[in-house]
């Protein structure tokens, strides 16, 4: 018998006994079949930080702390925490909690799981944003856990909610390479403390979870859960109206009205934690502006301001959104942490924008390629083209390259664009996040620039961020982040274009606490 052939076996035995359990579950809990807007990349939940791959891991593993739905710390495998002096923070583990498997778990999960994100390779947005503000993981006995870093370090706590706690057991971490994210993808070593386990993954088709009737938050809702990955809208919405599914994520703004006339459908939504916003190359040379030759014209801020001064966001938010957007003059919407209350988009006016792009020798415009996801974002490729019939009424030729969400990103990871179409949902809800995430200077050592695809730097601001992530007082913090933003923002790092409300349609009898963070859990599924 192969070695492969072995793995196999594995996996086949792992899935029977999952549906083993869930035939008994099923008699007591009835099945959630949930219609998914995007399709999940990786199950690996250190691999990538992308919203649809994190709401499943959240169904798997468990986090030290929890969020709520409104993105407020709440106590997850950790009991509780506390600030023992200004660069050390206790967590007191949660007692009797077993993995799926059956093994205990402890503190030693805890330190796996904090080192394995920076040495998972080829990460296109690595969970180092969050683990790289502990230089040191103590483990003081098997349910205490020192968490040490360089410098006072108040968000803490928010980082460590976005950590999936893996079973160190299970990922081999006795073995030198540990359980990869290939391994990890076909289901080997899935195993976390959730309320669901893994049971199947087909790409295109479908993931199927099954409930852990052992799960130390109490018995989960459901017995089974299916996921099925449905991009094309109408597809996804017309399988809710026909009862195939009990639940979908982002019902398309063309059809909300009808949704939301009809009886037998529920919406839930709320404005979201998630910037749209167009990224700027600016690096020397740069792909997509064909004309450009070794000279990149985003590299002048006259030319970025001019290119968010030609955007009319209300008419993107009121006809393309039909209302699922707010135009945003900042990372977050007011009043999320660090936000500023006087933050406003840049206005509409094509006329200022044509004069900026002449002051700074381009009277004539030049020609960009915008890349879009046609599959990810609400209403993403609608969007993409407005904006790009908006750069082109200011001499700025723009063609949209719309391909599938999977496409996009690779493309981008590569910096195939100039620009590109895309959000950032802050995982922690403050302001710390998007900085450090997105505007930041790239830097794997302080976890920094993780999903900066501008590469755009500015010394000055990272040391803002800095200052911001290290103050203890809230009010000063605060001021900081405010400060932070407004010169990012003021230097056109790249262009907010809005926050989406996002909503979920659901069958008549099923109830959803929409989510800031945009999250599709199907613990917070209830029946009515």
């Amino acid at each position: 018998m192969t070695i492969l052939d072995w793995r196999r076996l594995t996996v086949a035995a792992v899935f029977a006994a999952g549906v083993a359990g869930s035939v008994a579950w099923g008699a007591q809990a009835q099945d959630l079949r949930i219609g998914l807007s995007t399709e999940l990349n990786s199950l690996d939940p250190h691999y990538f930080n992308l919203t649809v791959n994190n709401q499943i891991a959240y169904s798997i593993f468990n986090t030290l702390i929890t969020q709520d739905e409104t993105q407020k710390l709440t106590p997850g495998l950790a009991e509780s925490w506390r600030a023992v002096n200004e660069t050390t923070w206790e967590f007191k583990l949660r007692r009797g909690v077993k993995f799926h498997d059956g093994s205990p778990f402890t503190a030693a999960d805890v330190a796996f799981s904090m080192a394995r994100p920076a040495k998972v390779p080829n990460s296109p947005s690595p969970f180092t944003l969050f683990t790289r503000t502990a230089s040191e993981v103590k483990v003081i006995d098997d349910f205490t856990v020192h968490f040490i870093t360089k410098a006072p370090t108040p968000l803490l706590p928010n980082d460590l909610s976005r950590v999936a706690i893996m079973s160190s057991k299970a990922a081999k971490a006795d073995v030198a390479e540990g359980m990869t994210t290939e391994a990890l993808n076909q289901g080997q070593g899935l195993v976390g403390t959730g309320p669901y386990k893994f049971a199947e993954w087909t790409r295109g088709n479908r993931l199927v979870l099954v409930a852990n009737p052992e799960y130390w938050g109490g018995k989960p809702k459901w017995g089974q859960v299916i996921y099925r990955p449905m991009s094309n809208d109408a597809a996804r919405v017309a399988a809710l109206l026909a009862g195939d599914v009990d639940m979908i994520e982002n019902p398309p703004p063309a059809d909300m009205k009808k949704l939301r006339e009809n009886p037998n459908v529920k919406i839930s939504d709320t404005v979201s934690n998630r910037l749209i916003y167009i990224s700027l190359d600016q690096s020397e040379p740069t792909a997509g502006i064909p004309d450009a030759g070794d000279r990149n014209p985003l590299k002048d801020v006259r030319v970025r301001k001019a290119l968010s001064m030609a955007i009319n966001r209300d008419a993107i938010t009121s006809r393309i959104m039909e209302g699922l957007g707010k135009p945003a003059g900042d990372f977050l919407p007011s009043p999320m942490f660090g936000t500023r209350p006087d933050a406003k988009p840049d206005a509409y006016n094509p006329d200022a924008a044509k004069k900026l792009l002449a002051d700074a020798g381009y009277p004539n415009g030049f020609s960009i390629t915008l890349g879009s996801p046609n599959n990810r974002y609400i209403n993403d490729a609608e969007v993409a083209q407005a904006v790009a019939s908006q750069w082109t009424r200011i001499g700025v030729k723009t063609k949209v390259e719309a391909v599938n969400a999977t496409v996009f990103f690779k493309n981008r990871d590569e910096y195939k664009y100039s620009a590109g179409l895309v959000g950032w949902a802050a995982g922690t809800g403050e302001m710390s996040n998007p900085l450090r995430s997105i505007v930041a200077t790239v830097s794997r050592d302080k976890g920094f620039g993780a999903a900066n695809k501008t590469r755009y730097s500015n010394p000055q601001l990272d040391a803002i961020i800095e200052q911001a992530i290290g103050t203890v007082d809230n009010v000063k913090r605060e001021a900081l982040l405010q400060q932070g933003s407004k010169m990012a923002l003021d230097d056109q790092a790249l262009i907010p274009l809005h926050t989406e409300v996002t909503s979920w349609g659901l069958r008549k009898g099923f109830s959803y606490r929409a989510r800031a963070d945009q999250y599709t859990l199907a613990n917070g599924v209830s029946k009515d």
